[in-house]
């Protein structure tokens, strides 16, 4: 019988009903064992709907199951370091919803406890278990687009009639940055596979919505005169496209961050190139039972998050301060 991750998840969360809870149940080495919600009806509710088989009233008790071997965080940002870190020192293993921290400092406070418990630590970006990513890579490295020029994403939406989404607390580590700027930023670092040295935003704050960035538009220095330009929003028209542009043609992504397939473009003529259609949310919980379990180190170490923190970090300070922040 093959082995199995005995997964818990901290909060009933959308991202955790909507993809995460689903991708586990169909993956091959998870097993889903409980939820915990600080409201014990709402855990058991969600338990019920989603078979789960134990609910639990409280983090707390979720964390002291010995059932359980690995836990999901889909709670708001802020708490994201304090969860993390009673889980390692707990003994569990954390899948972390991104982004993983509020800052950098906290991203290597967390690196550090779960390593001091010997434990895994993960960023949950689903999209970088897809296929398609090293698909990609191999139309780079070919040389059919030439050498790359620059990147550009877009991922916006609009949710701006529910004022009381956690996304409008900029206590709680909201804003578009935040929210969904720190996708861009990471696939950027993926394709590129090197670190920025810069970084310039504008952003509109909101003060009708905690005065979080509504919408920001970046620009991301990377080495040899390479850039990321994207923008993020909450209350903009939806989008969701990367385009990596080189000297000879380019990669057209569309959805960027879920899609199965990708056109490239060269002296005019187009192909797509498709790639097998998963679940990008079941990939991920078997890649990381296989770090757990020490067939293959994590596909993204911890340190990872720290670096794309590291310049969520300075995305924030530019649209504040107005100015250039080099990383």
């Amino acid at each position: 019988m093959s082995r199995k991750l005995r997964w818990g998840i901290l909060g009933c969360a959308s991202i955790a009903k909507r993809a995460v809870i689903p991708g586990i149940h169909v993956s091959k080495s998870g097993e889903l064992v409980a939820i915990a919600s600080r409201d014990y009806s709402k855990a058991s509710q969600t338990a019920s709907e989603y078979g789960i088989p134990k609910a639990h009233g409280s983090y707390e008790d979720l964390l002291a199951d010995e059932t359980i071997d690995a836990v999901y965080i889909p709670l708001p940002n802020h708490l994201h370091m304090e969860w993390t870190i009673r889980a390692a020192q707990a003994g569990k293993h954390v899948l972390c919803e991104k982004p993983l921290s509020l800052t950098a400092e906290e991203a290597e406070a967390m690196r550090q406890a779960c390593e001091r418990a010997g434990v895994q630590l993960a960023e949950a970006f689903m999209y970088r278990y897809n296929p398609r990513n090293e698909r990609i890579k191999e139309v780079l490295r070919s040389g059919e687009i030439g050498e790359i020029r620059g990147i550009h994403s877009s991922f916006t939406f609009n949710n701006t009639g529910n004022r009381n989404n956690v996304r409008f607390k900029r206590e709680w580590g909201g804003g578009s940055i935040y929210d969904i700027g720190c996708y861009p930023i990471s696939a950027a670092r993926l394709f590129l596979e090197q670190e920025p040295e810069a970084a310039t935003v504008h952003a509109f704050f909101s003060d009708t919505h905690g005065d979080v960035d509504m919408m920001a538009s970046g620009l991301i220095e990377f080495q040899g005169g390479v850039a990321l330009t994207f923008d993020c929003a909450m209350w903009a028209a939806p989008r969701n496209t990367l385009e990596i542009l080189g000297s000879e043609g380019c990669i057209y992504m569309s959805p960027a961050f879920g899609g199965h397939d990708f056109t490239v473009t060269t002296k005019g003529e187009s192909r797509i190139v498709a790639t097998p259609e998963v679940n990008q949310y079941a990939l991920q919980a078997d890649r990381f039972a296989d770090g757990v379990f020490g067939d293959t180190p994590l596909l993204f170490p911890p340190s990872d998050a720290v670096n794309n923190m590291r310049v969520i970090d300075a995305c924030l300070k530019s649209a504040s301060a107005r100015t250039r922040i080099l990383i």
